[in-house]
Parts: C-alpha cells; structure tokens; sequence
C-alpha cells in the first residue's frame, strides 16, 4: 500500500547565518527555496526554546514537493550552539559536490570513498560519487542508543517501512523515492546539547490527531500537541511534535496547508540576502564589548 506520508525538510539551528548561506550556495550547490523572518518565537519552538527575533530559510536541490530539504534557524542574539552526539549526518549523491570541495578547497575527509564536509555550525554531510535518480539527498542518519527501540518506534508508532537493519544500523522510510531515516546505534545515552534538530514529515491533516492518540496511547511523549502555526502571508499549518524514545524531535504537519506554504519563491535568495545585508547584530554586539551569546 503506498504511504499517505512523505518525508520533508531536517531543522538546523545556525549561529553564523552569512557562511552557512554561502557553504550550501556553493559547496553544496543548493538553493533557497524560501526565507521569512519572525519577531517572535515560534509556538512549536522552530527555532528553539527561544522567544526574540528569528528567521527561517528552506535550502535545497529542488521543490518541497518531491525533494527533502534544510530548513535553516537563525536566532539574532545567538552566535553559536553546541553539538551533541545525536545527529549523525545527512547523506547526498553528488559528483558536483565533490567538484565544489576541490574547487573552494573546502576542507573534508574520506572513509571508504565517501567524503564528509562539516557546514559552518559543524553539522556534517556525507557526499557519495554515485549517480543520483531523483533527489540527491538520500538519508539523514540518526543517533541511537537502542536500535530495537527505535526500529520498534518508527516503524510501529510511526508506520514506516524497515528496509535494512543490521546489528547496529537501520534504514527505515515511507516510500522507496524518499530520503530515508538511518539509525546508528552507538551504545550509549543520546546527548541533543543546545544543537538539537527535528526532522519532519507530512501526512494527510485527518491522520494528526490519530498520530497524537497513537503516541500518547503507547506513552511516548508530545512536545508540542495539535496545534496551528502561522507564517505572515502565507497558509496556516497545524502540527504534532512528538519525540521518540531517544529524544529525538520529530514534527508531523498537515501535508495540504504544506504544499501550499512550502511552495518556492522566486524571491528566496533576494530576501535572503536583504535580511543578512540589514542584519546589525554583530556589529550591535562588537560595539558593547561583547560577543553574541553561545546558546
């Protein structure tokens, strides 16, 4: 049966907003999808457990209708976050990434053919020279500290398809031509720190509260319970955001409302650029003597 679920973006939060832009327009080769800008904290905590002024951007190699993307949170008054051990990596197919390493001599390692670069805010992306049918990002891989739980999780609670599982590794997914979840289990406690991300999928809007009853039923815990979310402008979505057995944040939204909000904006990178070239926190912060905080 084909799944009604598909998955969507994975949440960064990025302190050096300049740089990551300029790491995923040309080391990446993505682009920007769309960019808004908030004067206050997000009800479902998009941007964190913070409540100024923030702005989100969607990068990626093409529409959020069949491509999985990044979606980018920028606090103004923070520089910086710390990493845990819970994010692992996110998987492209590229041989023109690869030609962007060599060009910018950006630095990267190799693992058994496979080349990891580390954005800015030290998030790492794993690029493989293989060629690449439809979307060229192919997983986003997770830490674990029980690989039976969470296979058990995601695939029970969360309904999707174990495609692979070994003695420390598990790819699951809701459809073969989607990015895939990777699971490692890497034999101790799953630390998020202040970095902590959200991966994200859609899902027809009458399957929310089901999901909710669902998790909540078998005691797992909601973040965030039902609830609309508004951008300026644009259509109002509402979501579930619950965690899984590791911590790990997981948004569910109503994939209707979606495909209307995530639809691309020509103007993305121009509102991009305007936000960053206004942007005086730095500046703010260089001229009372102080750096911008380290969340």
């Amino acid at each position: 049966m084909m799944s009604t679920r598909r998955a969507l973006h994975f949440v960064f939060k990025v302190g050096n907003r300049t740089e990551t832009a300029k790491f995923f327009r040309e080391i990446l080769g993505m682009k920007f999808l769309r960019h808004e800008e908030f004067e206050e904290g997000c009800k479902a905590s998009c941007n964190g457990p913070y409540d100024g002024k923030w702005s989100k951007s969607m990068v990626g190699y093409g529409s959020e209708d069949n491509h999985f993307v990044i979606e980018l949170t920028y606090n103004y008054g923070l520089g910086s976050y710390k990493l845990g051990n819970d994010f692992m990596g996110i998987t492209v197919y590229s041989k023109s990434v690869l030609d962007n390493i060599k060009k910018y001599n950006y630095p990267s390692t190799e693992t058994d053919g496979i080349v990891t670069v580390k954005s800015p805010d030290g998030y790492m992306f794993h690029i493989e020279n293989k060629q690449n049918d439809g979307d060229p990002v192919k997983k986003v891989t997770l830490a674990s500290s029980n690989l039976q739980k969470s296979v058990d999780f995601w695939s029970e609670l969360c309904g999707m398809k174990v495609y692979s599982k070994a003695d420390k590794t598990a790819v699951l997914g809701y459809a073969d031509d989607q990015c895939k979840l990777e699971l490692c289990d890497i034999g101790k406690d799953i630390d998020h720190a202040t970095a902590f991300g959200r991966v994200a999928f859609s899902c027809p809007r009458e399957e929310l509260p089901g999901i909710q009853d669902k998790l909540n039923s078998a005691g797992q815990k909601i973040l965030t319970p039902l609830v609309s979310l508004d951008t300026p402008g644009k259509a109002t979505v509402e979501v579930v955001i619950p965690a899984d057995p590791d911590g790990h944040e997981i948004c569910f939204v109503g994939d209707e409302a979606f495909r209307e909000l995530s639809q691309t904006d020509s103007k993305a990178d121009s509102l991009l650029d305007e936000a960053m070239a206004a942007d005086k926190s730095d500046e703010w912060f260089a001229k009372k003597g102080k750096s911008k905080a380290s969340a």
